[in-house]
């Protein structure tokens, strides 16, 4: 094993085939999903919509 593997503090490692499997069995709407929820910018204007719709900032569906 190498020193750098060894030397990691508390870093989980994943089996990478098993992750590959799970990646190819996702549908293209997961997939979607997954690239907008690893989109930092766009995971923040989507929570920042939903917190604008839960405070009752949103907008009309007429005005819209």
């Amino acid at each position: 094993m190498s020193i750098a593997i060894k030397e990691m503090n508390r870093v989980e490692l994943i089996n990478l085939d098993r992750l590959a499997h799970i990646l190819k069995g996702l549908s293209i709407a997961e997939l979607e999903t997954l690239e907008i929820l690893l989109d930092e910018k766009a995971f923040r204007c989507i929570d920042q919509s939903l917190n604008e719709l839960d405070g009752g900032e949103g907008i009309q569906i007429e005005e819209w």
